[in-house]
């Protein structure tokens, strides 16, 4: 197994993953998110750094969400204006509004 530092642009984290082969760059990979389901990535960069230990090299993964993902995932909140609707901090650090399911309507881009 190669452990493989990715880097996430979506929600500017970084971890640390198992692979049995390194992916390349514009291969996708899947990767669960903060609200734990799990969403498509697209590999943008792969790079290697020396280690601070020995002689061995550790591969980086610079990944973002893929689009048709990003697409899927915000439908309504970002063409409603928040308005009166409830604020709720998130994980990360960051407020999104708080919708019920019936104030949801399909994206069409």
């Amino acid at each position: 197994m190669i452990e493989v530092e990715i880097q996430n642009e979506t929600h500017q984290t970084e971890h640390t993953i198992r692979f049995a082969a390194v992916p390349r760059i514009g291969e996708g990979i899947r990767l669960r998110e903060p609200d734990g389901c799990w969403a498509s990535y697209d590999i943008l960069d792969l790079w290697y750094q020396k280690a601070e230990y020995g002689d061995i090299w550790v591969p980086y993964l610079h990944v973002r969400m893929t689009p048709s993902e990003q697409q899927a995932l915000a439908p309504a909140a970002a063409q409603r204006p928040l308005g009166d609707t409830e604020v709720q901090e998130s994980r990360v650090g960051h407020e999104r509004p708080v919708f019920g399911e019936e104030e949801f309507v399909p994206y069409t881009g």
